[in-house]
């Protein structure tokens, strides 16, 4: 896959040339949208970022109340106190991975990415802070489940948009909340009040390097969207667009009668 076919990469302040790459088809930023950690400590232009937060917003949310919130980070105090909150968490949570799953080489470079954002985080030139205004819940008040995802089951689509109007334009991204693991620090870095609820963190810049995200060809669990097999399903495919099917997708759906009294059947 030629730059031409995924996507360029390289930075630009350009309105027509953001407007260009906004062009990009769907289906290609969707299938080449890759977490990006190791970015450039080059500026972001706000021209370019607005144009990515006016797609975000363009996303629907629960009874269209819209109550999302976006912190732009730029400066370099507020960037160090998450640094200082990511390398805390990191430093429990990136340990019991090393120890779980730190011989499995897919991880092992999951980790060593992750590692890199940690260690340069302050360098990151922007960071996105999506909120949902209306308050957290309440401390110790029992809440049905549905209750946390109607909340933030509206600002992740916005999220997403973020997410894919970056790979457009071509800005590394990534999605990550460890930084975000005391809501009290992040309040008090970001200086809002309890009403607003930071709920995960967007940094972003452009790659460093300008090569084109290839499809990768580690193999996975299933990846059949209509797949009705149990987690110990052994297909696997790539991320390749020709990646093959589960053998269960040429079969039909199970009833939802079939579906319920079978013992050995769980959807995934």
């Amino acid at each position: 896959m030629t730059e031409d076919e995924s996507g360029p990469r390289t930075a630009t302040a350009d309105p027509d040339e953001v407007e260009r790459r906004l062009q990009m088809p769907l289906e290609l930023a969707m299938a080449t949208q890759r977490t990006v950690r190791r970015v450039l400590p080059d500026p972001v232009v706000d021209a370019v970022l607005r144009r990515c937060l006016e797609l975000a917003v363009e996303a629907p949310t629960g009874s269209n109340l819209q109550n999302w919130a976006f912190v732009v980070v730029r400066d370099r105090a507020a960037k160090a106190a998450f640094a200082a909150q990511y390398r805390r968490a990191w430093s429990l949570y990136g340990g019991i991975g090393r120890k779980l799953r730190g011989s499995d080489p897919a991880t092992a470079r999951i980790m060593k990415s992750v590692q890199w954002q940690v260690d340069h985080f302050e360098q990151i030139p922007v960071l996105v802070v999506p909120c949902m205004r209306g308050g957290p819940r309440i401390p110790l008040a029992p809440m049905p489940s549905i209750v946390d995802t109607s909340y933030y089951g509206s600002i992740y689509p916005a999220v997403q948009n973020l997410l894919l109007a970056a790979r457009a334009v071509g800005l590394g991204a990534s999605l990550i909340t460890l930084p975000l693991w005391s809501s009290i620090q992040a309040r008090r870095i970001l200086h809002l009040p309890l009403s607003v609820d930071p709920v995960c963190l967007v940094p972003l810049g452009w790659p460093i390097g300008s090569r084109p995200s290839e499809a990768t060809s580690s193999p996975m669990r299933c990846r059949e969207p209509m797949c009705w097999c149990s987690a110990s399903c052994s297909s696997t495919g790539t991320r390749a667009r020709s990646a093959p099917s589960c053998a269960h997708a040429a079969t039909p759906l199970p009833t939802m009668d079939a579906w319920s009294s079978s013992s050995g059947s769980t959807r995934t």
